[in-house]
């Protein structure tokens, strides 16, 4: 009997996922996996109905997800792929490869996990994996439901947060990947690069291997105690591969990878050097996992691959550029392309959440840009976007050229001011500092068009 009965529609599956969503429980000790394993024990263990890659990292992991499941579409495998966060469409987070699942699979699946959580909660088992799941959770075994019912051949699943204690963590992968590290999420993570690696590093499984980005030494050294612990074979891309003849255009990049004597040619649509770094790394982690896909299937498939909110024009005239940049090093990454590509001088659209750096995103972003508009990213965190203006005015009044700095709260507004003002200067307008940002300012500006 098909299950889509419970739910008519996927936006009422995530409406009733949404449900779960509860920001005053999120602490330290939620993150675990015991509550987890109940739940996908419960669903016959969907984790493990395909082969998996899994992913983790402070930046680029959602860029290697997509790349990496790209590749193995054109590979002729039917591959299921789980990231977040989404722009405009929750089924965004819930793909099979770069389309979504038929609206039919949404809410089959959501029916099957509803009665699993009936279930457990009927049970109400006591101790550490008591209590009811949180969203993400939930979200997590739908992908796997979902994933399932599709009869997918391969899965790449990207991490949330951490790791060792991520709802993804329950998988048995081919192969783990592991992008850069830098300092985010402190406050559940660690305070040091050290803390912060082995709690990503709590991925690497037991005699699987690890593809591994280039990393800071206290990092390194983690991992390769981690790696050493769990008789995991190490892929260090530093050591593997050289990055060569980079060329970034507007429309995406142009790279060779030296794999030993032999060259490789990789054309990707996504913009940046960090994209680069992370094509190489999906392109070991697929050789790793599935050895016998030629080279010209990975060349073809990296050329399809999408993400949207990571370096994406939404506009030509001037261009307008958003990026879900929401630290220091990624901030520094989207300014150093942004300019790269129109030069300094443009205007930033600016807007972070309560809880990241804000600062230190302002003191690598300020010098590359004459006007800046703070806003607010969406309601869907909290943020204090007036805080943000005071701090960013704090820094222009230390600097020897005068900045240019606006307070629109209303972000629809600061859409349309940015336009216009990047219209009338002809100036080029970068849209960065979270994910809801990119979000609301593709909303915005899709509503102005």
């Amino acid at each position: 009997m098909a299950d889509h009965k419970d739910f008519t529609s996927p936006e009422e599956v995530f409406a009733w996922l949404s449900g779960f969503i509860n920001f005053e429980r999120i602490a330290a000790k939620n993150f675990r996996l015991d509550r987890m394993s109940v739940l996908a024990g419960e669903a016959g263990h969907p984790e493990c109905s395909a082969p998996v890659i899994h992913i983790a990292g402070s930046k680029g992991k959602g860029s290697i997800t997509v790349m990496t499941a790209a590749v193995l579409e054109e590979a002729g495998l039917k591959t299921a792929r789980y990231t977040s966060p989404h722009l405009l469409d929750y089924r965004e987070r819930v793909t099979l490869g770069d389309d979504f699942f038929p609206e039919a699979l949404y809410c089959d699946a959501a029916g099957e996990l509803r009665r699993v959580v009936q279930r457990v909660r009927e049970r109400a088992l006591p101790g550490p994996s008591a209590g009811e799941p949180t969203f993400f959770e939930l979200l997590t075994l739908y992908f796997f439901l979902c994933a399932r019912r599709s009869g997918c051949d391969a899965m790449v699943v990207e991490t949330g947060m951490g790791g060792r204690l991520d709802a993804t963590n329950i998988v048995s992968p081919l192969v783990s990947v592991i992008s850069s590290i830098e300092l985010e999420h402190t406050e559940y993570l660690g305070t040091t690069l050290a803390a912060i690696a082995w709690e990503k590093g709590g991925i690497i499984k037991e005699n699987r291997p690890l593809v591994l980005a280039p990393q800071e030494d206290e990092a390194l050294a983690v991992f390769e105690r981690l790696r050493e612990e769990k008789k995991s074979s190490l892929i260090y891309l530093p050591r593997e591969a050289v990055i060569e003849d980079l060329t970034i255009r507007s429309s995406g990049t142009n790279f060779t990878l030296r794999l030993g004597a032999s060259p490789f040619k990789f054309e990707i649509p996504l913009v940046g050097r960090i994209q680069a770094q992370n094509a190489a790394l999906a392109v070991l982690a697929v050789r790793k996992a599935f050895p016998d896909i030629p080279m010209e299937v990975i060349a073809r498939g990296l050329r399809k691959a999408k993400l949207p909110g990571r370096f994406e024009c939404i506009g030509g005239g001037p261009p307008f550029v958003i990026d879900g940049a929401h630290t220091p090093q990624s901030a520094l990454l989207a300014a150093e392309s942004f300019t790269a590509l129109y030069g300094s001088g443009g205007i930033l659209l600016f807007g972070s959440v309560e809880g990241k750096n804000a600062s230190g995103m302002a003191e690598v972003l300020l010098p590359c840009f004459s006007r800046i508009i703070i806003t607010t990213p969406g309601t869907f965190k909290a943020s204090n976007p007036e805080a943000i203006f005071n701090l960013y005015r704090e820094l222009a009044g230390q600097g020897a050229v005068e900045k240019d700095i606006t307070l629109i709260t209303d972000t629809g507004k600061a859409v349309e001011y940015a336009l216009a003002l990047g219209r009338e200067q002809k100036l080029p307008v970068l849209g960065t500092g979270s994910f809801y940002l990119a979000a609301e300012i593709k909303k915005a500006a899709g509503a102005l068009s």
